[in-house]
């Protein structure tokens, strides 16, 4: 896997507080993916969100409830919750050009979670540092 998935996957929030080493062994389990141009990645709505992406070449919109609210290219991810739960979709990613991903499955990603207890940890301690964020920001 290009080293370039591993930089990608050490700035999603969720997993920033996993080594060098532990990302490497991640980044194997993702498989490639290519959307056309004009292509629904995800849809806002949708069950079962279990997929989670990393952008590898190419650009897409991000909307909620039809209005465009972001702009995403190469190192972008979207869909880290999937990786937790297969809760409902919050957004609608559409390939404005051919877009190339890199693709994890809430499978693998349980997998590699339960193959190593530091991993599981390290995450837990993320999940409770973003939970203090938002607690501390809202008061």
């Amino acid at each position: 896997m290009p080293s370039n998935v591993v930089d990608a996957l050490a700035k999603v929030p969720l997993l920033s507080g996993l080594d060098r080493k532990h990302l490497e062994r991640l980044a194997k389990d993702f498989s490639e993916r290519t959307f056309p141009a004009g292509s629904v990645v995800i849809r806002e709505g949708d069950s079962h969100g279990i997929g989670f992406f990393v952008v590898a070449d190419g650009e897409a919109v991000v909307s909620v409830h039809g209005k465009e609210v972001a702009r995403i290219g190469p190192g972008s991810h979207f869909g880290a919750t999937a990786l937790i739960t297969d809760r409902v979709r919050t957004a609608t990613v559409t390939a404005e050009t051919d877009l190339h991903t890199w693709v994890m499955t809430i499978w693998d990603f349980r997998s590699f979670v339960q193959g190593d207890k530091d991993v599981g940890w390290k995450l837990l301690e993320e999940l409770a540092r973003q939970i203090a964020t938002v607690s501390a920001a809202s008061h």
